[in-house]
This record gives structure tokens, sequence and C-alpha cells, in this order.
């Protein structure tokens, strides 16, 4: 309990510190800070016999997530956005910035893969190709492929399918020069619907791709963009 109370009071008295930073700067020390305190506080509670070589760990190991920064909406974000709306224009393929400064590409399974494959379709390859073609010009981003399917079928059977469709879609992108190392990929299987499985229509709807593209904030400030 003592130990809570003053992660909690050391935590205040840093917060208050920020106040004399600059706005990047305070971001940055406060992410870094409540990346600590949190990290602390699991290390210690799950430590066993060691709380505090396990508190110092996971305080070093929170502080620095936290001082990653959050997502930005960057002047590169939004051209890369420009230019996937343009790409995918007429295909089918939704476009859109997240609540988290986030690009959102959410393709339709029907337009990117036959029923039960995870081949590429050359209407999705199209719109691939520009989107390599612009993620090549901004190294800076952070890219994740998620696979998602509705309730038909088994489990096992889902969860693969959706893993080899992101893997199929990573896989492409790098054939198109973006490094393999930016593009992380999931299969969620059903798990995580965007319409009832009970007709046609929301089926059709859970059956998709998404492609996240992010930017955080230190590492936009720090990198340099890929060649």
């Amino acid at each position: 309990m003592k130990r809570s109370i003053i992660s909690i009071a050391a935590l205040a008295i840093f917060a208050s510190g920020c106040a004399n930073m600059s706005e990047t700067q305070g971001n940055t020390a406060k992410g870094a800070g409540i990346g600590a305190a949190a990290g602390a506080v699991l290390g210690a509670a799950t430590a066993g016999g060691n709380r505090g070589k396990s508190a110092a760990t996971g305080a070093a190991v929170g502080a620095g997530i936290g001082a990653l920064g959050g997502y930005i909406w960057s002047k590169r974000m939004e051209e890369q956005k420009a230019k996937m709306d343009q790409a995918t224009a007429g295909t089918g393929i939704d476009v859109e910035r997240t609540a988290d400064n986030q690009i959102k590409v959410q393709i339709p399974s029907d337009a990117g893969f036959d029923t039960g494959r995870s081949a590429i379709k050359p209407q999705l390859a199209t719109v691939l190709d520009k989107f390599a073609a612009s993620m090549r010009e901004h190294g800076t981003t952070e890219i994740r492929v998620i696979g998602h399917t509705d309730n038909t079928g088994s489990d096992a059977t889902n969860d693969r399918l959706s893993v080899d469709r992101a893997a199929s879609t990573r896989d492409y992108l790098v054939g198109r020069g973006v490094p393999y190392a930016r593009v992380a990929i999931d299969g969620r299987g059903d798990r995580a619907p965007v319409a009832s499985n009970e007709s046609d229509a929301g089926r059709a709807e859970n059956r998709r791709v998404e492609i996240y593209v992010a930017e955080r904030e230190q590492v936009a400030q720090g990198a340099q963009p890929a060649r």
C-alpha cells in the first residue's frame, strides 16, 4: 500500500514539472512517466519474491513504450490518405481516418479474394501497387494488416484463412518494396464482427481485410524516410 501511495505522489510531482516544458516535451515526458508508473505497479504486483527488481524492470519498459508517444496526424499522413482515396475510388474499398489518427483501409474480402482463398485478386493488386508506392515514400509509418471472416465454417478454418489473407497482403506489399519488418499481421477469424452474421449482407461486411497505417510522434520527429 505504501508503495502505491509513493508512486502516485511521485507521478503527481512529475506531471506538475511537465508544465514548464514545451507541448511536445511535456507529452513525451508524461508518456514516459505514466508508462513508468504503470510498469512499476504491474511489475511489483507480479513479482513474487523480488518486488523491487520487478518494479524497476517494469518501470523501465513502461517508460520506453510511453515515450514513443501516441499517433499523430501529420502532413505526410494527410498526403497518404489522399493518395489512397484516389487509388480506391470506385473499388468498394473504404479509406478513413480513425479517432486515434490512423489511416484505416477496409477491403471487403469479396473485392480482394475468391471464396475460401487467400490469393490476391487483380482488382486488389492494382490498389496495393499504389499503396506500396506511398509506403515507400513515407518510411516512418507503421503498417498493420488484420484479416477477418464471417462465422461460416469452423474456428480453425476461419482463423487460418484470416491469417493467410493478411499474410498474402503483407507479402504482396513486401514484393513491391515495402520492408518486411514494417508490416505486422494478425488474423482474428470471426471474433471481431462489424455487422450481424445473421444475414448475407452482414456476413459480407464481416469478411474483410483491414490495413492500418500510423505514425508515432517521436518516430516522426527523429526518423528519416526509408529509401
